[in-house]
């Protein structure tokens, strides 16, 4: 199966090459750049020489041939590419925002008109993974909505009110430098940003009631200085009081088929580079603490994107997803 990745020079591209090396169904045949048209993919990502052959393209969208093609462009670009791609029989998964949420909440939170809007499945798989299998388009989800509803999800019904704070490395930046993210001001240091407008938290809003409840969240991320990973601490207050037992119960019986979320202590080395989410839980009657790790740039973005992908195709979930973490 011939695979398109469009914008493959960021982390996110880099991060689909290297997964997608393994997958026994896929092979990446076109790799695309505006500004790296033309040079080998090792100099923008040296982990990779010796293992693609491929240079950095710049087709436009009605010339690329591919069976799925995955869009890790930057959010409000994608949505010029969908209809082309989809008009002519390929399978998309889209990494950017331009899909997940309904077309007036979009336009809100971005601050853009949506020039191709339709609505799209929300590709959590653990979630949602009956909304999409055989589809022609998937939406992938953002790296913090992705840990936090993880962490969430199986109490979801029971509260009233949900509180997500995360950590989150400083690769979720992207790989255009800032003084956000220049190494003096994050190393050494932690910096809540955004502190009540995240764009993300209208997608934490969104999964809360499609999980059913009826409860109000609020999310405040802070950058920490490591490259990868998200470690999410959601507080679940409840309506009516839950005991450990009853909790770990709860989260095993939601979880017990799903071979990507593990019920154990949340280490962001331990999920680094893999599309795994470490989930541990803690009650205290009304409020329930349950903190979760991914990696941003795994279970965050390209791991799942290839999750969603086998999902769509109707391949084994873990194809091309079951290397271990880094450790330590």
């Amino acid at each position: 199966m011939k695979v398109a990745i469009v914008g493959a020079s960021g982390y996110a591209g880099g991060d689909l090459i290297r997964l997608l090396l393994t997958h026994p169904h896929a092979e990446v045949t076109l790799a695309t750049s505006r500004k790296h048209a033309g040079q080998p993919i090792e100099t923008v990502h040296p982990h990779l020489k010796g293992f693609t052959g491929l240079s950095f393209e710049n087709p436009e969208p009605e010339q690329i041939d591919a069976d799925v093609a995955f869009l890790a462009v930057p959010h409000t670009a994608a949505m010029n590419y969908v209809r082309k791609l989809l008009d002519r029989g390929i399978r998309v998964v889209d990494l950017s925002a331009d899909y997940r949420l309904p077309k007036d909440v979009f336009e809100r939170v971005y601050g853009v008109p949506h020039i191709d809007y339709f609505e799209a499945p929300y590709g959590i798989p653990e979630l949602h993974r009956n909304e999409y299998r055989n589809t022609m388009f998937v939406s992938n989800p953002g790296c913090f909505p992705t840990g936090a509803t993880l962490a969430a999800a199986p109490l979801a019904r029971y509260a009233h009110t949900v509180i997500y704070d995360s950590k989150t490395g400083v690769s979720g930046a992207g790989d255009n430098p800032s003084a956000t993210t220049h190494y003096p001001n994050v190393g050494d240091n932690v910096n809540p940003y955004k502190w009540t407008s995240h764009r993300h938290l209208a997608e934490m809003r969104l999964e809360l009631s499609r999980l059913g409840s009826k409860a109000t969240g609020y999310f405040t991320p802070h950058l920490v200085p490591v490259n990868r990973g998200i470690l999410t601490t959601a507080h679940i207050l409840l309506s009516e009081p839950l005991s450990q037992q009853e909790v770990e119960r709860i989260y095993r019986d939601y979880y017990k088929d799903e071979y990507f979320v593990r019920l154990q202590f949340p280490m962001l080395a331990a999920v680094r580079g893999t599309n795994f989410c470490d989930i541990r839980v803690e009650s205290e009657g009304h409020r329930v603490v349950a903190a979760s790790a991914i990696d941003n740039l795994g279970k965050g973005a390209s791991g799942q994107a290839i999750q969603n992908m086998n999902v769509m195709f109707g391949f084994d979930e873990r194809d091309g997803l079951r290397g271990a973490g880094v450790l330590p």
